[in-house]
């Protein structure tokens, strides 16, 4: 069973890691020692990107030269366009327009030109349909604009080539290098693409931890079972030997595991078997062995029940078995899932055992739990996971205005906490149903387990601020 705990975890944990390796727009540096073709076009490399800002309606000129835009009627498509935005918040572009070191002068005749000539374009045509376009369709425009417009474009190589730094092998230098940081942001959809299967699997991988625990008593009781029948054989068999207690090896609640048409499935289906681990089968074995438990259970005189049968097992994983060392450490060579998952399955473990405790029909009426609980669980997780990704810039900004500027500097904060309150803003906003204690409690108890020691209180300051502000903007209505 996969419940929303576990699901934002994971949701938290692929966010994190999609983002650390995502980039939209990654600016080129200058060449060391450049010749006169990589001084020249890493110039016009970076007039192009400017070039774009200007032709998305952004001011990239402080000084007292007009806007050649000025006077022309507004194209609403590519006016301040996701693309423009990303661009426009890259440190290296804002110091060239804040310390007013633009210089597109020599463009400004064709500048017009080029922005009549855009919706002319069959891209622009495509994109002008798209009712909400993604920043990939920014992308398929630009490149557009800059191929047919730019650099096909006569009067544009006429304007760059008044610059006397102007070499031909410059241009070509620097127009293939703005296409070339324009197309990088095509690697981020295969980015998203893992990043999206990543979750699937990872919550496919917890809920086969789970059915593998349930079938963990099945090879403890079979590695038993072999050690009593060695001893039955060896030399000299004491009476002990020839006449060991079985109520271990027999007991009906792991007879019932291995009846029960769901565990079989499973070791059918993905043919696990934890008959590869020896080491930590024999591991829980003795640990079952010198516990109290045991001795309590193996020393009761009347036959037990199956509930008690089951009872002793959900005492096992709860004290042996779960807290095991050996076992977190067997889990993790097997997937990098797993390590997370073991306490949150193995708490429906127990409450799986003592469903079978319950039962009237020693276990034959019991199924283990599904995967999850409904569809609306199931979608849970991807949902939130896509819809955190589409809104990370709106609800960061929204986020930092809240932080204080005197004690907190936004651009220091932990990057996992940034994380966690970008999913939690996205499930505030985007599951009315979800009550918001319940949101706000989920994402401080993973801030606390995998941020800063003081990253939940900062989380529990900034998050009531962010809820209030919502509230007041009428964007959140639940209570």
């Amino acid at each position: 069973m996969v419940n929303r705990v576990l699901i934002r975890i994971k949701v938290v944990q692929l966010l994190y890691s999609y983002f650390l390796s995502y980039r939209e727009f990654k600016i080129d540096t200058p060449a060391e020692n450049p010749s006169r073709d990589k001084k020249y076009g890493y110039e016009l490399y970076m007039d192009l990107l400017l070039l774009v800002l200007e032709l998305s309606g952004i001011n990239v000129n402080t000084s007292d030269r007009p806007s050649p835009l000025r006077g022309l009627p507004l194209n609403k498509h590519i006016t301040q366009s996701q693309l423009a935005k990303s661009l426009n918040s890259l440190s290296e572009l804002r110091e060239i327009i804040v310390k007013n070191r633009a210089n597109l002068s020599y463009f400004d005749q064709v500048i017009p030109s080029i922005y009549e000539a855009i919706p002319t374009l069959p891209a622009f045509k495509s994109y002008s349909r798209i009712k909400k376009p993604e920043l990939k369709d920014d992308v398929a425009l630009w490149l557009s604009i800059i191929d047919n417009l730019i650099v096909k474009n006569p009067a544009f190589m006429a304007a760059a080539r008044k610059n006397p730094r102007f070499t031909l092998a410059g241009f070509t230098r620097g127009t293939q290098a703005v296409e070339h940081t324009l197309s990088e942001y095509g690697d981020n959809r295969s980015l998203l693409i893992h990043a999206r299967n990543s979750l699937d699997y990872s919550l496919d991988k917890a809920y086969e931890l789970y059915l593998s625990l349930l079938s963990l008593p099945i090879q403890i009781c079979r590695a038993e079972e072999l050690r009593l029948d060695n001893a039955r054989h060896k030399f000299l068999p004491t009476d002990e030997d020839l006449n060991p207690n079985m109520r271990f090896v027999e007991n009906k609640f792991v007879r019932s595991l291995v009846e029960n048409p769901d565990i079989t499935d499973f070791l059918g289906e993905n043919k696990f078997s934890w008959e590869a681990d020896d080491d930590l089968v024999l591991s829980l074995l003795d640990g079952i062995l010198a516990s109290d438990l045991y001795k309590d259970y193996m020393s009761r005189g009347a036959d037990t029940t199956f509930a008690e049968d089951a009872e002793f097992w959900r005492s096992i994983f709860k004290s042996v078995i779960i807290p095991s060392d050996a076992l977190a450490e067997a889990l993790e060579s097997k997937s990098v899932y797993w390590n997370d998952d073991l306490h949150v399955m193995g708490t429906f473990v127990l409450k799986t055992v003592k469903r079978f405790a319950g039962s009237d029909n020693e276990g034959k009426d019991i199924r283990v739990l599904p995967q999850f609980k409904d569809d609306e669980d199931r979608n849970f997780g991807p949902d939130l996971f896509m819809s955190a990704i589409k809104h990370y810039g709106e609800y960061k900004e929204l986020i930092d205005k809240f932080v204080n500027s005197t004690r907190w500097d936004s651009e220091r904060l932990a990057f996992m906490d940034i994380v966690i309150m970008v999913a939690a803003v996205t499930e505030l906003l985007e599951y009315p149903a979800i009550p918001i204690a319940v949101t706000l409690n989920e994402y401080i108890e993973i801030a606390n387990a995998y941020s800063t020691p003081r990253s939940g209180a900062f989380i529990n300051g900034i998050l009531y601020s962010v809820i209030n502000h919502l509230k007041e903007e009428g964007r959140l209505l639940k209570n």
